[in-house]
């Protein structure tokens, strides 16, 4: 099994990738094709909504670490119980679409009360900071996450971001230029690693890194793909974006013997 060390070790590499099923995704099968194409595409970790059916489900078609996502604290504390490997207070990007926001002391109040309802249980947590609030009180929040504990931060954009595998190279740039100006902002203020999220794409995700990030986490670039196969194809574009290749058909072969 494929543990969160992985993961972790990929941090450290600055090459970790996380693929995003959604927040509000509830959908068991395209959960179910969203973590088979992380699996096969060899990302690092998936990531979906805090629902135990759904965490059952992410557990039976990938054997990589599973994020779960709520803003709810008390659904994070479940989500422990279901067999999340961490927890995560984001992603936002699909509450926006439900004019939806978090200022920066929602997100703090929400963390503080996340980490002390899971104080007892040792789970890895991500906080993402919210794109919609300025860049002063992005890093600012970022600093009192770090010292409250929180293992990760995941930086995003002003607004829903999309990117296709179509999107020209300005729109690719256009979408994930805030998320990684954010990222290159908040890396040079805390210790912990940094996961720029929305709008990455595989042309982007090298630029992410480069700005300080240590993981990328990508979302509709991939499940909104129409089947299986084209997750899965999008998915090793973005790790091999990140990677050196020899490492990828390492890590390929150690896939396929252990899953």
């Amino acid at each position: 099994m494929r543990s969160l060390e992985v993961f972790k070790r990929h941090l450290k590499e600055k090459r970790a990738v996380k693929i995003i099923a959604g927040i509000n995704n509830y959908d068991l099968s395209s959960v179910a094709s969203v973590c088979r194409a992380a699996q096969i595409g060899l990302a690092s970790a998936v990531d979906v909504s805090c629902d135990e059916k759904v965490i059952k489900i992410a557990k039976e078609n990938t054997n990589l670490p599973v994020f779960v996502s709520s803003t709810q604290p008390f659904s994070l504390k479940k989500a422990v119980k279901w067999g999340a490997d961490a927890i995560e207070i984001g992603n936002f990007d699909a509450l926006y679409a439900d004019n939806v926001e978090f200022s920066a002391d929602d997100v703090y109040e929400i963390a503080l009360e996340t980490l002390s309802l899971t104080e007892n249980d040792d789970i890895y947590t991500c906080v993402t900071i919210p794109g919609c609030v300025s860049i002063e009180e992005q890093i600012e929040l970022a600093k009192k996450l770090e010292l409250m504990g929180v293992d990760l931060l995941q930086t995003e954009g002003v607004k829903p971001a999309k990117a296709t595998r179509d999107s020209s190279a300005s729109e690719l740039l256009s979408v994930a230029h805030m998320t990684i100006a954010n990222t290159m902002e908040i890396s040079k203020h805390v210790n912990i690693p940094v996961m720029s999220a929305s709008g990455i794409s595989a042309q982007t995700a090298p630029l992410a890194l480069a700005s300080g990030a240590s993981a990328v986490g990508v979302g509709s670039c991939v499940n909104k793909l129409r089947t299986q196969i084209a997750m899965a194809q999008a998915v090793r574009e973005i790790v091999g974006a990140v990677s050196y290749k020899e490492i990828v058909k390492s890590e390929e072969k150690s896939a396929i013997r252990a899953f």
